[in-house]
């Protein structure tokens, strides 16, 4: 998976555009291009001044890329859960990264420290599902954080919502992600 720098500037515009017209209470065009009709797990992060304002997407290509975009951004600046919507004001400040995600794939449940062998923290990231939760980091984030990988285990624990040690009783996958940004 690698995109052309013209194919990510599209897909950034087209999450700006997906954010923007919202405002205007229009739909937004999704542009005409092959890339953009195949099915991707995708996440739209916002930033504001460096800091988290927004973080929303899919974890599995359940979506066309393009629509998946689009509806990724509209989510991650009006309905993320832990901020207020982002205001039209506020959108000359904010900064928007995309994530294409690959198909996530199970750990090998070996033992634990076989488990976080397989861990490549800069290049993966992990979905945990326990006891009817499920937690999601993007690859990104335990660098950002400076986390090794027992750390990163510890934390999509947390981020799951369910005890710290529940990766060694849970279903654990990882995945790769393009990652670019305005």
């Amino acid at each position: 998976m690698s995109f052309s720098q013209k194919e990510k500037e599209m897909m950034l515009k087209l999450a700006r555009d997906a954010i923007l017209t919202t405002y205007e209470d229009k739909p937004v065009e999704i542009p005409k291009a092959k890339f953009l009709d195949e099915k991707r797990g995708i996440f739209v992060t916002l930033t504001k001044q460096g800091n988290l304002r927004g973080c929303i997407g899919f974890p599995v290509a359940s979506y066309p890329l393009g629509e998946a975009i689009a509806q990724s951004a509209k989510s991650a600046a009006f309905s993320d859960p832990r901020f207020d919507e982002v205001t039209k004001e506020e959108m000359t400040d904010i900064k928007i990264e995309i994530s294409v995600l690959t198909v996530p794939k199970e750990l090998d449940p070996t033992t634990p420290e076989g488990m976080i062998k397989q861990i490549k923290v800069g290049e993966d990231g992990l979905i945990l599902e326990y006891a009817n939760r499920s937690g999601l980091l993007l690859p990104q984030v335990p660098v950002e954080w400076k986390w090794d990988a027992k750390e990163f285990l510890r934390q999509i624990c947390i981020k799951a919502g369910v005890e710290e040690d529940a990766w060694t009783k849970g279903n654990l996958y990882k995945f790769q992600a393009e990652i670019f940004s305005e």
